[in-house]
C-alpha cells in the first residue's frame, strides 16, 4: 500500500488538465506511442470537439515502482459534483493554473473543495512556453491563494512535455500513501459508473478498508441491493481483470447490474457476510439547478425518448427526469440539469448517440411557493404554479457568484450584474490589476444568457463561478403567451414583476417574426393572469378579391370585402396555429 498514490487534476476550464494527463500517460509508458492522440482520456467525440472534459476519467500508471491512480476531472462549474466525488477518492491533487491567464474563479472553488477533504495540494503552472505567459506574476497569485513557498510551484508545459517528469516525482514524494486496514471489513467508495451494453453497469471505486476478491457476494449500502462480483480489476487504458484488490487501490467491479438507479455515485460497497459498521460519509445526491421540458418532435417517439434518457442517466447520474405533458407539445419529460452547459450537452448527446430530435422549453429554476393556508410547494414548472389568489409569497434561489476579471472591465460587469437584480457583496484586488467581485444574485437571472453576455463584455477575460446561497422572498409573476386567446403552456415563464412587461413585449415581437402567416390574423399576447401587457398581430394572407372590379359603384367592392371578412372570421374560429421549433429556441436567445 505504501507504493500507491491516488491523485486528481483540478483546474479552471481550459487550463490544460487533459493535455497534462496525456503527457503523464506517455512518459509512464501507459499508452503506446501508436495509440497516442490528443485528450486520450476524453472518449466522447463531444469532449474532443469542444476541448472540454465532461466526465471524470480514471487510469492507472506505473512510475519508478510506484502505482499512480490518476482521476482527470471536468473544469466547468456545472460539473463540480463530479469533481467533489473524484476528490473524495484521492489523497492529493495537482492544482493546474494557466501561466497566461492566472488564477480564475473555478480554480479557487475547486481548491477549497480539495482543502475540505484534507488533500495534499501540488501547485503546477502550465503553458510556461507561451509568449503571453506571465510566470512570475501568476506565481505571486498562487502564493497568495494557497500560501505555499515559491520553490514548491512546479513550472511545466503540458504540450511540449517540459517539466512533466518533475511533476511525477513530486506526486511520489509529496502525496501521502493511502491509509486503510487490509483486514478490516470491506468499505469501497463508488466515485463513478459507466454503462456497457454487453456487461451492464460498471462501477468505479476506491477501496478504503478491506480486501475484495473476484466472486465475493457484495452489497451496495444505499440501495441495499446484493450482487456477485463477477469481475474486478484495475483501470489501465483498457480494463484489466485481477483476482483481488486491497485497501488503497482504485478499480472497477462488474456484477451484471441492469438499471442505473441501483448504482448511486458516492455509495459504499461492502461484503454481505462481513459488512462494515457505517457507510462512507460526505456524499449527497446530485441536485439539479436548472429545469426544462424535453419533448420529442414526433409524438410516437415518446417511448424512444424515455429509453434514451434512461441510457444517458446510466452514464450521467446527475440527470433527473419525470414525465409531463403539455397542450402545445404533447407528452415529454421535465428534466433537471446541473446548469446550462450540462443542458446543452444532454441535448447534443440525445441527438448524436440516440438520434433523437427534441424540443427544449425555456429553462427555469425551482421556486418555493408558500400558500395562504400555510402549505409549501416546490415548483419546477410554470404550469405547476398555484392560482394567484392562493399564493402568500414566493421564494427564489439565490447564489453567491464570484467573478474574477481585470480592472478594465469592472464598469460593464457591474452594470450587467446590477441589471440582473444582484447585490454587490465585496470587491477586492487579487494581484496587479485583477479583481474578484462577489455578488448575491438570483439563480433564475443567470439561466438564460448571463454567461454569454459576461464573456462578450469582458472580451473573454472574466471567469465566473457560483454556489447556492439559500432562498429569498421575491416578487415573481407567471407570464403567459396567448395565440388567438389560446395559452401556449410551453412558452410560459416565471419572471420578476419588474422585468415582466419588457420581457413580454420582446417575446411578442420575436414570435411575430417567427410565426408563419395564416389565412387569418393571429393575435400574439403576453399576459399576467387576466391582464394583457403586450400584443402583436401577424397579418393574414389575403387574396385580392377586388382584382375583377374595375370602376363601377363602391358598394360592389364593399360587398366583396364583407364576404371575405366573414370567411376570415369563420376560419379564425376553427383554425389553429402551429408554433415552429425555431420559436421555442428563439425565446432562449432573446436579447
Amino acid at each position: 500500500m505504501k507504493n500507491i498514490r491516488n491523485f486528481c487534476i483540478i483546474a479552471h476550464i481550459d487550463h490544460g488538465k487533459s493535455t497534462l494527463a496525456d503527457r503523464m500517460l506517455e512518459m509512464t509508458g501507459t499508452v503506446a506511442q501508436k495509440d497516442m492522440e490528443n485528450q486520450v482520456l476524453d472518449d466522447m467525440d463531444l469532449e474532443k470537439e469542444r476541448g472540454i472534459t465532461i466526465k471524470s476519467h480514471a487510469i492507472q500508471m506505473n512510475y519508478k515502482g510506484y502505482t499512480l491512480n490518476l482521476i482527470d476531472t471536468p473544469g466547468h462549474v456545472d460539473f463540480s459534483y463530479e469533481v467533489s466525488r473524484s476528490i473524495a477518492a484521492c489523497e492529493g491533487a495537482l492544482l493546474v493554473v494557466d501561466a497566461s491567464q492566472g488564477v480564475q474563479a473555478q480554480t479557487i472553488s475547486n481548491l477549497y473543495m480539495a482543502l475540505e477533504h484534507d488533500l495534499e495540494i501540488i501547485p503546477v503552472m502550465n503553458k510556461c512556453d507561451m509568449d503571453s505567459a506571465m510566470p512570475d506574476m501568476v506565481e505571486d497569485e498562487i502564493i497568495d491563494l494557497i500560501g505555499c513557498k515559491r520553490e514548491e510551484i512546479l513550472r511545466c508545459s503540458a504540450k511540449t512535455g517540459d517539466g512533466v517528469e518533475a511533476i511525477l516525482d513530486a506526486i511520489v514524494e509529496r502525496i501521502p500513501a493511502p491509509v486503510g486496514d487490509v483486514d478490516a471489513p470491506l468499505q469501497c467508495l463508488v466515485f463513478d459508473s459507466v454503462f456497457n451494453s454487453f456487461r451492464g453497469i460498471i462501477a468505479y471505486f476506491k477501496i478504503v478498508n478491506g480486501t475484495l476478491r473476484s466472486g465475493d457476494r457484495v452489497r451496495f449500502v444505499q440501495t441495499g441491493k446484493e450482487y456477485d462480483a463477477d469481475e474486478i480489476g484495475v483501470l489501465k487504458l483498457d480494463m484489466q481483470p485481477t483476482k483481488e484488490l486491497s485497501a488503497g487501490t482504485v478499480g472497477y467491479i462488474i456484477s451484471g447490474i441492469k438499471t442505473s438507479t441501483e448504482v448511486k455515485v458516492g455509495d459504499t460497497i461492502t461484503h454481505v457476510a462481513r459488512p462494515c459498521d457505517k457507510a462512507i460519509e460526505g456524499f449527497q445526491e446530485a441536485k439539479p439547478m436548472v429545469f426544462a421540458g424535453v419533448y420529442p418532435i414526433e409524438a410516437e417517439d415518446y417511448e424512444d425518448l424515455r429509453a434514451s434518457l434512461e441510457k444517458l442517466q446510466l452514464n450521467d447520474a446527475s440527470l433527473t427526469f419525470t414525465p409531463e405533458s403539455s397542450v402545445a407539445l404533447g407528452f415529454g419529460f421535465r428534466c433537471g440539469f446541473l446548469g446550462l452547459l450540462h443542458m446543452e450537452i444532454i441535448q447534443e448527446r440525445l441527438d448524436r448517440e440516440f438520434d433523437m430530435n427534441v424540443i427544449t422549453t425555456v429553462p427555469n429554476v425551482s421556486y418555493k411557493v408558500y400558500t395562504k393556508d400555510g402549505g409549501l410547494k416546490e415548483v419546477h414548472n410554470p404550469a405547476g404554479m398555484p392560482d394567484l389568489t392562493e399564493i402568500d409569497h414566493i421564494e427564489e434561489p439565490y447564489i453567491r457568484a464570484s467573478i474574477i476579471t481585470t480592472s478594465t472591465f469592472i464598469g460593464p460587469i457591474m452594470t450587467l450584474c446590477l441589471d440582473k437584480r444582484s447585490e454587490l457583496v465585496k470587491q477586492e484586488y487579487i494581484s496587479g490589476n485583477r479583481m474578484e467581485l462577489l455578488f448575491d444574485m438570483p439563480l433564475g437571472e443567470i439561466v438564460i444568457d448571463f454567461y454569454d453576455k459576461l464573456k462578450s463584455i469582458s472580451k473573454g477575460y472574466a471567469s465566473f463561478d457560483w454556489h447556492m446561497n439559500g432562498f429569498r422572498p421575491s416578487n415573481l409573476v407567471k407570464l403567459d403567451i396567448l395565440l388567438n386567446g389560446e395559452q401556449v403552456d410551453a412558452l410560459s415563464t416565471l419572471t420578476h414583476r419588474d422585468n415582466a412587461v419588457d420581457f413580454g413585449r420582446r417575446m411578442c415581437e420575436k414570435l411575430k417574426e417567427l410565426l408563419p402567416r395564416q389565412q387569418f390574423d393571429i393575435a400574439i399576447q403576453a399576459a399576467i393572469g387576466a391582464k394583457i401587457i403586450a400584443r402583436e398581430t401577424v397579418k393574414q394572407v389575403r387574396k385580392d378579391v377586388l382584382a375583377k372590379c374595375y370602376g363601377g359603384d363602391v358598394s360592389r367592392k364593399r360587398k366583396l370585402l364583407e364576404k371575405q371578412k366573414k370567411g376570415k372570421k369563420r376560419m379564425k374560429q376553427i383554425g389553429n396555429v402551429e408554433v415552429p421549433q425555431k420559436a421555442f429556441l428563439a425565446v432562449l436567445k432573446l436579447d
